[in-house]
């Protein structure tokens, strides 16, 4: 007597389609806001702590006034040296890039990577209706593609 299987039909599996993913899917939302009056060690000490390479500068009122990353420590730790003088507890303001480059909420991944391409920018700022809504780095594009590597890219 042959014996019969006690498995189901199979479904038929669906291929996900994505829709066009923006930046605003892939963005960091939580972010490590600095202050344009806290000074450099602070800052230093807040990479450490968060195992960031760098981050947003706001104002008191939440507007985006500035990014300071590792690089622009790195400044003040050459000019200590060739000075001969301890790093001084200037403020992030002395330090931070004031033109900060941003990035539209609503912009495609594919683009994001682009802009990424032609810069040595390593985030960009997300504004939404002139807002800081979050940020997105070279790693979150990259974690995007991987996880798209399965689908149809548009």
């Amino acid at each position: 007597m042959p014996i019969k299987s006690f498995q189901g039909e199979r479904a038929q599996k669906v291929k996900p389609t994505p829709s066009k993913l923006v930046v605003s899917d892939i963005m960091t939302r939580q972010l490590i806001l600095f202050n344009p009056t806290q000074t450099i060690h602070e800052v230093m000490a807040t990479f450490i702590k968060h195992r960031i390479s760098g981050g947003p500068v706001v104002n008191n009122d939440g507007d985006l006034v500035g990014v300071i990353s590792e690089a622009d420590c790195m400044k003040e730790i050459s000019d200590s040296r060739y000075f001969n003088m301890p790093i001084l507890d200037k403020s992030v303001a002395h330090f931070m890039t004031k033109k900060v480059e941003t990035i539209a909420a609503n912009l495609s991944v594919f683009d994001a990577a682009a802009l990424f391409y032609k810069s040595s920018r390593r985030r960009y700022p997300v504004m939404e209706n002139n807002l800081l809504v979050g940020q997105v780095s070279r790693k979150d594009i990259v974690i995007a593609a991987l996880n798209m590597k399965s689908q149809t890219w548009r």
